[in-house]
């Protein structure tokens, strides 16, 4: 009886957003943070704030106030606060009645470690689903567009999100090969802020650098240059200082990381069957994730793969909306997802 009244929910448990859906809509889309008054005295810890809340607090709270995310590289890296964070969440969605518990889906990326899928399964567990079925970010990914990966040919994904970037090739609904790289955007944040403190000498924040790489950023040369001032601190002297950065700089200081994700690409096509790859020669290599709304990285990957990489028409929900699709595949999928 309770299976009939819970609710069907898919997440995606990323490093930067989390989201959740039903077979509707998608109900919630929140960053992966969390605020929390630690008291020393009693070495007890006490939920503050979660989401864009949280987020809105990063570099403004008082020492007893800690701002973290509870995930690294797309794994837990605190399994305490993300519980907290998906009990939160989950209320949030089917309110505080514990009878009728829902029935989830949740997203990990491809080479997670047993350790780490065992971590997942348990808080989505503690933070109260009856029933929790785990699914590759870019399994869930092909689903969440419509890929026809049930079929014997081939399909490709490169995923690049907040802390991973995940290329998988697919056929006959599971994973013939696939690549986890733990770096994703926040690297690139990463890379602008080093090119910004070696070149001016100009120190930036991380949501500072992830303006720059969104409004002017570009994984290729730009026909038209964009230019854009900051406000940083000084290495030197400490006090603020204003920095005019082009996109033609933000794509230098994006190079090597993203030399990674195409490398990353690379070895999965290396590692994929020959009749497969004309698959997906012909298909092209969908391409979702944050990332993926990076200026040019369709034809950064393009030219470096010799293969034509799209951008997908939902590149930050598919993955969610591909989990929900998943518990009404769950019968067909169930041999190839990962086990707990």
């Amino acid at each position: 009886m309770a299976a009939l009244f819970s609710k069907e929910l898919g997440i995606d448990l990323g490093t930067m957003n989390t989201r959740l859906a039903d077979s509707t809509q998608v109900l919630v889309n929140e960053p992966t943070i969390v605020a929390i008054e630690v008291d020393d005295e009693r070495g007890a810890e006490k939920l503050v704030s979660v989401g864009q809340e949280a987020l809105n607090m990063l570099g403004r709270v008082p020492d007893n106030i800690e701002v973290a995310r509870p995930l690294k590289n797309g794994v837990i890296a605190d399994y305490v606060v993300t519980e907290s964070l998906l009990s939160y969440f989950l209320q949030r969605v089917s309110g505080s009645m514990r009878i009728f518990r829902p029935h989830v889906m949740i997203s990990v990326p491809y080479a997670v470690t047993s350790v780490e899928r065992r971590a997942v399964y348990e808080a989505a567990l503690e933070a109260g689903s009856r029933e929790v079925h785990l699914i590759q970010q870019t399994l869930a990914a092909a689903l969440g567009v419509d890929l026809p990966i049930g079929a014997p040919s081939g399909n490709m994904v490169i995923s690049l999100g907040g802390g991973a970037t995940e290329a998988a090739v697919m056929a006959m609904y599971g994973i013939v090969s696939a690549e986890t790289l733990r770096a994703g955007g926040l690297d690139l944040d990463e890379a602008i802020i080093t090119y910004v403190r070696r070149k001016y000498g100009v120190l930036l924040g991380q949501q500072t650098a992830e303006q720059l790489k969104i409004r002017i950023g570009a994984a290729v040369p730009q026909d038209q240059e964009q230019s854009m001032e900051v406000q940083g601190q000084d290495q030197v002297t400490g006090l603020p200082r204003p920095v005019t950065l082009t996109t033609g700089e933000i794509v230098e200081a994006l190079q090597d990381p993203l030399k990674d994700v195409v490398e990353t690409g690379r070895r999965v096509l290396e590692r994929t069957p020959p009749e497969l790859v004309s698959d997906i020669i012909d298909r092209g290599v969908a391409l979702c994730g944050g990332g993926a709304l990076l200026r040019g990285i369709d034809k950064l990957l393009t030219k470096s793969l010799g293969i034509p990489a799209y951008l997908v028409d939902n590149p930050l929900s598919c993955v969610v909306e591909g989990t929900v699709r998943g518990l009404e595949l769950y019968p067909v999928l169930q041999r190839n997802l990962p086990k707990v």
